[in-house]
């Protein structure tokens, strides 16, 4: 139930012209008087011949009388209540007295929106007609051509067979009852109820079997779990006889580790120191060949420039002790060795002799 609903019915009820005036608070409480009075005038707007159930006082004659209201709805206008809703008569019911009522309220706005577009002379004039807006009068025309078809297959197919239902509705009500055979059914029957009420009653014994029996588990259960824990406290409390020599060889591997941890840092950083050594000897080595290199050029070409000037002996031996002391120093250091400094000496005259197509 919603407030909009309520407000929405009020208003339609009091367009549609109902004598009555409809307060939103009628449906807070159930009131069925109110509901049989708006269904018997709506069943009056449908159809002003359609006769109804008058007597509500009782509540077999209350669901006479919604049963009969909600087959005159399915029939005449198609309509599908929920008699349950209807019969608590408050607010819940005014969402299936809105099924009805929204269709009379549509059809008056249509025949009042029909009668304002009529002109008031009977000349012919060029009416406008907008297609877009009968879009959904087409929509429903259509699904009700479509329900109609159906509803009158499904009719037709019932109507062929009347022919053998009416024989046998005929056959059984012309045969006569005779009260042995009545008696034996009902007989049948409070033994076939006997029977069932016998059997409920032996499963609710059963279930009272059952439910001892799961309790007497339960309480077993229950007490292998108490004897389990005690087992697991006294397992946890006593220590095991090789606990003392774990603990022993647990301490000597942790100090194996420590010492393993400390030999293995101080050989990483050894390895580390060598590359760097060995990286500073091969820098060191690629820029003393870079500078014998450029010696050996410039000593070539200190030769062809003497070779071109032709200088005195003297001179010739004083730049060649020159160059092997450079040379040596930068090979050997400060300290010279005497037979290493003598043999350069020689090959350095020795070269000097050889005439310069020859070197």
């Amino acid at each position: 139930m919603s407030f909009r609903d309520l407000r929405n019915f009020t208003e339609m009820m009091r367009a549609l012209g109902y004598p009555r005036l409809i307060s939103m608070e009628n449906f807070r409480t159930p009131n069925f008087p109110l509901v049989a009075e708006i269904l018997r005038w709506l069943v009056k707007r449908y159809d002003p011949s359609a006769d109804m159930h008058p007597d509500i006082d009782t509540e077999q004659d209350r669901v006479i009388f919604i049963k009969s209201v909600a087959e005159f709805m399915a029939t005449k206008a198609h309509i599908k209540l929920n008699t349950k809703k209807l019969y608590q008569s408050d607010g819940y019911a005014v969402k299936e007295l809105l099924k009805a009522t929204s269709i009379l309220y549509n059809a008056m706005k249509t025949n009042v929106a029909q009668a304002l577009e009529q002109p008031d002379n009977d000349t012919t004039e060029n009416v406008s007609f907008d297609v877009s807006s009968k879009i959904s009068d087409l929509k429903e025309a259509r699904r009700l051509a479509s329900e109609i078809t159906t509803r009158g297959a499904s009719l037709y197919d019932k109507l062929e067979k009347e022919v053998d239902l009416r024989e046998e509705r005929i056959m059984v009500l012309s045969r006569s009852l005779e009260i042995n055979e009545v008696e034996n059914g009902l007989h049948s029957s409070i033994k076939a109820v006997e029977a069932e009420i016998a059997k409920t009653m032996q499963m609710l014994d059963n279930v009272a079997s059952d439910e001892a029996n799961l309790e007497a588990k339960i309480e077993k259960k229950r007490s292998e779990l108490e004897r389990n824990h005690k087992r697991l406290s006294t397992l946890q409390s006593v220590r095991p006889a090789y606990m003392d020599e774990y603990e022993k060889l647990e301490e000597d591997l942790q100090k194996l580790y420590e010492t393993y941890m400390i030999k293995f840092r101080n050989l990483t950083y050894l390895e580390q120191q060598q590359d760097e050594y060995y990286r500073v000897e091969q820098d060191k080595l690629e820029e003393t060949e870079a500078a014998l290199k450029l010696m050996a050029e410039r000593i070539r070409s200190e030769e062809r420039k003497q070779d071109q000037i032709t200088p005195d002996d003297d001179q010739e031996d004083m730049f060649e002790n020159w160059c092997i002391e450079n040379l040596d120093q930068r090979k050997f250091g400060s300290k010279v060795p005497q037979k290493h400094k003598s043999k350069n000496v020689i090959k350095l005259r020795r070269q000097s002799l050889k005439r310069p197509d020859e070197r």
